[in-house]
């Protein structure tokens, strides 16, 4: 049994949406072009982060001949046509409908912009309308993206929680930071990938959604 926990904040890319694997195609042919792999080294130091900051840290980590703008123009207009594909990833959806079920506020806090939000989230309309709060990463009350905490902090002042008793559920390691460093419960759920042991602070590990018991937290049993 962990922390009682009454309010719920999910990350969208990787964890409710499959997005992630849409960005690793785009990206491994974007820096195939210069020479460069995509790699798992790659893949983990731009997880979480917003789309600028990522762009930066991929043109830096793998020396590429672009400004991280450029690099983004090019990703763009690849990975644009491709975000209404995404598709949902296990458990999640029931997870959320469930809670709902039961009044439990649910918020969704990602380093997304509007703009590529909308782009994602086009054909997912239903379960969306679940949520109470979404906070995106370009809203103008953030002012630092993940690791820093300022987007979890923001979700739970606009739910009136808590952050104690907020669980927040992250797949990479700057969210599970971010949220650690808002003082909120984490449930990490990590790209099978990456390597477990860079998660040892989060309060669990899942290797899927379908493995959360929501009676673990106070929260309400299926």
């Amino acid at each position: 049994m962990f922390k009682s926990i009454t309010h719920v904040i999910y990350d969208m890319d990787g964890l409710l949406l499959d997005t992630e694997s849409l960005h690793e195609q785009v990206n491994s042919e974007v820096v195939n072009r210069y020479g460069k792999t995509f790699n798992t080294a790659a893949k983990m130091a731009i997880a979480g982060r917003s789309t600028l900051d990522s762009a930066r840290i991929l043109v830096d980590l793998l020396q590429l001949p672009l400004t991280a703008t450029e690099y983004l123009v090019e990703r763009n207009k690849l990975l644009y046509p491709l975000y209404s594909s995404a598709k949902v990833l296990p458990g999640t959806v029931e997870l959320i409908q469930h809670l709902a079920n039961h009044h439990i506020p649910q918020a969704i806090a990602s380093s997304s912009s509007r703009h590529h939000f909308e782009m994602k989230t086009i054909n997912h309309q239903q379960w969306l309308k679940l949520f109470k709060i979404t906070t995106l990463g370009d809203d103008p009350e953030i002012e630092l993206g993940k690791p820093a905490p300022d987007i979890f902090l923001l979700a739970a002042k606009r739910l009136k929680a808590n952050p104690e008793q907020c669980l927040v559920f992250e797949d990479s390691v700057a969210g599970m930071q971010a949220a650690i460093a808002a003082g909120m419960s984490v449930v990490v759920i990590p790209d099978a990938v990456f390597d477990f042991r860079l998660f040892e602070a989060a309060d669990q590990i899942l290797g899927s959604m379908t493995e959360f018991d929501p009676q673990d937290w106070g929260l309400p049993g299926y």
